[in-house]
């Protein structure tokens, strides 16, 4: 199975390498995730691991939530997410999924969920350009024309306008790994990643990992 984590964005810094570069970095927490339930293509109708992360109180849970770890034999987490496998994923329930598995220089795949910004106007929200700022203009910020004259007489779909940006799940691929801290948990990847401090992401091995060309 593709290693995958659950962990928290604690936010960017900057480290040197051998080379005494300077690498901006964003430092993860992912893990340690327990493997809470192992789906089969028998028993279930797929091939899934299900892994927690982050510990939770009790009373903050329900009785279901709570009936699932005991079952497990797992301390109670905040945190669930399945992952797709191709047949015997090699894992039990009650395995700890750590950072170990990760090393410097490998590509890794980081989910997260954007910063929500509200609503926002085009020059915000698509970089439009905008009109004049003096001279009276009367058009600023504004998006231009939006209608479509007598026919077909309505705005069609897809037209860039105002509205409610960011909050989304994104995906930044093939992101290198810069280090990996075992005794912390913590990783540092190169560049940024999607959401604020202390949102939660999927840290997993690139799908699509670009091969250096010679």
């Amino acid at each position: 199975m593709n290693l995958a984590l659950l962990g928290k964005k604690i936010g960017m810094t900057q480290v040197f390498d051998e080379q005494n570069r300077l690498i901006p970095v964003t430092v993860i927490e992912a893990g340690p995730c327990p493997v809470t339930q192992v789906m089969s293509t028998e028993k279930d109708g797929y091939s899934a691991v299900q892994i927690g992360f982050s510990p939770q109180k009790e009373h903050r849970l329900s009785k279901a939530e709570l009936g699932h770890f005991k079952k497990s034999g797992i301390e109670p987490l905040s945190q669930l997410q399945e992952f797709r496998t191709n047949g015997d994923s090699g894992v039990n329930v009650g395995d700890v999924l750590t950072v170990d598995k990760f090393e410097s220089g490998q590509k890794i795949d980081v989910i997260g969920t954007s910063k929500g910004r509200g609503f926002q106007g085009v020059v915000k929200r698509y970089g439009f350009a905008g009109g004049p700022a003096s001279h009276g203009s009367m058009f600023h910020r504004r998006g231009g024309s939006y209608g479509m004259c007598q026919w077909p007489g309505h705005v069609i779909k897809g037209k860039k306008m105002p509205g409610h940006m960011g909050d989304v799940r994104r995906t930044v691929q093939n992101l290198e790994i810069v280090q990996v801290n075992s005794e912390k948990n913590l990783i540092l990847v190169k560049g940024s990643i999607p959401g604020s401090r202390g949102s939660l992401v999927t840290v997993r091995t690139a799908v699509k990992n670009k091969k250096a060309v010679a």
